[in-house]
C-alpha cells in the first residue's frame, strides 16, 4: 500500500504540475480545479487551497482523480 505524507495545498499543486496536470480554474469556493489528459480522456480533480496541511488521504484520493498511478506517485514524492 502506498503511503502518501500530509503536505501543504502548494505542494500538493506543484506536485501535481510536475505530473502532467494543469490548473483549469479556480472554483467559486477555496478550491481551485486542476485536470489531466490521458489518452484523450480528462479527468479533473478539485484541490483545496490555501491550506497548510493537508490529510494524506485527501491527497491520495486527489492524486487517483487524476489517475496517477503508484509509480509515477512515488517518482513525483521523491522530487
Amino acid at each position: 500500500m502506498l503511503k502518501i505524507p500530509s503536505m501543504s495545498s502548494k505542494r500538493l499543486t506543484k506536485l501535481l504540475e510536475k505530473g502532467g496536470a494543469v490548473f483549469v480554474r479556480q472554483g467559486k469556493t477555496d478550491h481551485a480545479i486542476y485536470s489531466k489528459t490521458i489518452k484523450g480522456k480528462r479527468y479533473s480533480a478539485p484541490v483545496q487551497m490555501g491550506k497548510k496541511t493537508l490529510d494524506p488521504v485527501y491527497c491520495k484520493r486527489v492524486m487517483r482523480q487524476l489517475k496517477f498511478t503508484d509509480k509515477e506517485i512515488k517518482s513525483l514524492l521523491k522530487q
